[in-house]
């Protein structure tokens, strides 16, 4: 699995015109799903992204978690970020799960976070969605479960 994870001071998320969910302080995190992940990598993403130190201390320093500061996640599916583009000019998206395996592994990423007891608002699986967010930093952190990055 692979996440893009973007510390923000607000977000939200809106499908053909209705907003689906919100956020005030935490992560907005893209989740895209391979064909070969499984629970396990759902498990290890859900718990890198609750406990990921990259909110400031009261030094400045990064060094507090999702959960250290009670923020929430705005968790938003995106099978692009399995996008290959390295030959031609149109990605090619074949690393990318199937829709039903990927939208019930997005599904435990978000159960993971609420289970760890962070406050979770989600996106609309499989739909064309608006992202609006007030990235807090900047801070992206990438994540890959395959550890490939």
């Amino acid at each position: 699995m692979r996440a893009v994870v973007q510390r923000v001071v607000r977000a939200r998320v809106t499908s053909d015109g209705e907003e689906v969910g919100a956020i005030g302080e935490g992560l907005v995190v893209l989740v895209g799903v391979a064909r070969d992940d499984d629970d396990a990598a759902a498990r290890w993403l859900a718990d890198k992204i609750a406990n990921l130190r990259i909110f400031r201390d009261e030094r400045g320093d990064m060094n507090l978690s999702l959960m250290d500061v009670g923020g929430e996640a705005l968790v938003v599916s995106q099978f692009t970020l399995y996008g290959d583009a390295r030959k031609g000019r149109r990605p090619s998206f074949i690393r990318a799960a199937a829709g039903p395996e990927a939208e019930r592994l997005y599904e435990a990423v978000a159960a993971g976070l609420r289970a760890a007891g962070v406050s979770v608002e989600t996106g609309r699986f499989g739909a064309m969605m608006l992202v609006e967010l007030i990235n807090d930093g900047p801070v992206t952190i990438l994540l890959d479960s395959d550890k490939g990055f």
